[in-house]
């Protein structure tokens, strides 16, 4: 029998063997598929960075048809659930026990200053300590006072405004946080399913003291890797699938790409994945030691450095560099844009290009491990 019969025999053999084993293992099933359900299910109804019907506290000192009309302009936004004052004084409590996110306040010489001709002034006091819901209620009610005054330009003067500006939003119109949310909740799912799934196969094998058992056996480092990533492989894109299909029918996102494109973006990211899970499984003799190294090395990196909550442009430079060796920052953009936008193979290529080198790295490194235990 040729020695090329021979690997493909040994291969066989260590696939059916870790395919055995994952299936009869709790473990394996509850990260593959109980654990992406409930973070697709956090991510897809628990998690949102829509701002709607924020409470705001709306102050009139004066009480005017000018005025009025303005606080009816506040009243018909749908950003905004308005309480009616005539005193700041009765929302200052409010805003710092966080029962209302911000006071609006219509000055006392509002009205004059309007019909004057002059800039009548507006303040907007909100709460810094959540800067975020600071900006959309700074943002929000400057709209709010910008559709007022276009709509009494409008009705006062007997030509539109000279200026139109027309808003379109591409591949988003609703901007629903959740159309980008779970597209990139499934790269973090999969980092989970990839990374700390393999991280568990040597270091299991070591505490259960079948290691030395392999190790007899005439088998290469890259046969016993081969053996133990391949079944993996396709229970990390069964995983992804599974995710997509709750995605599309129970989240209602829109997937405008193509199926191909999908899979093969989701098996470029399973190389690194899996590689990195490989070498801290090598590495470690321990499953807990090596679930916690995966949990800090890649979930925490693909949750936090990759785009998929935070603008890495956002981030100190050094921060950035690094943000260039996790490879959920290039599936993350790619799958929102197979899922939004549709096929952009330029994008789409550049990204496998760069997670198979990752993933190259991640493999070599583990079989320099893996051979040197061995041996």
């Amino acid at each position: 029998m040729s020695a090329s019969s021979n690997r493909l025999r040994r291969l066989s053999a260590l696939v059916r063997k870790e395919s055995f084993q994952a299936i009869r293992d709790p473990s394996s099933i509850l990260i593959a598929f109980v654990l992406p359900l409930i973070l697709l299910f956090l991510f897809g109804y628990g998690v949102s960075l829509d701002t709607t019907r924020t409470r705001i506290g709306l102050v009139t000192e004066e009480m005017t048809p000018l005025t009025q009309d303005l606080a009816a302009s506040f009243q018909a936004s749908r950003y905004f659930d308005v309480v009616i004052g005539r005193d700041r004084r009765l929302f200052e409590e409010d805003l710092v026990l966080g029962r209302v996110r911000g006071i609006v306040v219509i000055s006392a010489d509002f009205t004059t200053r309007y019909t004057a001709g002059n800039s009548p002034s507006l303040q907007v006091i909100v709460d810094g300590s959540d800067p975020n819901t600071a900006n959309f209620v700074q943002n929000y009610a400057q709209g709010a006072v910008a559709n007022w005054e276009q709509q009494r330009q409008a009705d006062v003067a007997s030509h539109s405004p000279a200026i139109s500006v027309e808003q379109r939003f591409w591949f988003n119109p609703e901007l629903t946080s959740r159309n980008f949310l779970v597209p990139g909740s499934i790269a973090i799912v999969m980092t989970l399913v990839g990374t700390l799934l393999t991280s568990l196969v040597v270091a299991r094998e070591w505490e259960r003291g079948t290691m030395e058992a392999m190790m007899a056996t005439p088998v290469t480092a890259v046969e016993l890797l081969a053996g133990k990533i391949l079944p993996y492989f396709l229970l990390g894109l069964t995983s992804m699938t599974l995710c997509v299909l709750l995605a599309v029918f129970l989240f209602g996102v829109p997937f405008r790409g193509s199926v191909a494109a999908l899979y093969a973006l989701s098996a470029a990211f399973l190389i690194p994945a899996l590689g990195q899970g490989l070498l801290i499984s090598t590495a470690t003799k321990n499953q807990f030691l090596a679930s916690q190294l995966a949990l800090i090395s890649a979930f925490l990196p693909a949750f936090l450095l990759s785009g998929f909550l935070f603008e890495i442009n956002s981030m100190p430079t050094v921060i950035q560099w690094i943000t260039f060796i996790v490879p959920a920052r290039y599936l993350i953009p790619s799958l929102q844009t197979v899922f939004l936008a549709g096929d952009i193979w330029p994008m789409f290529g550049r990204a496998i290009s760069v997670m198979l080198t990752i993933g190259a790295i991640m493999f070599v490194l583990a079989a320099r491990s893996t051979r040197k235990r061995i041996g």
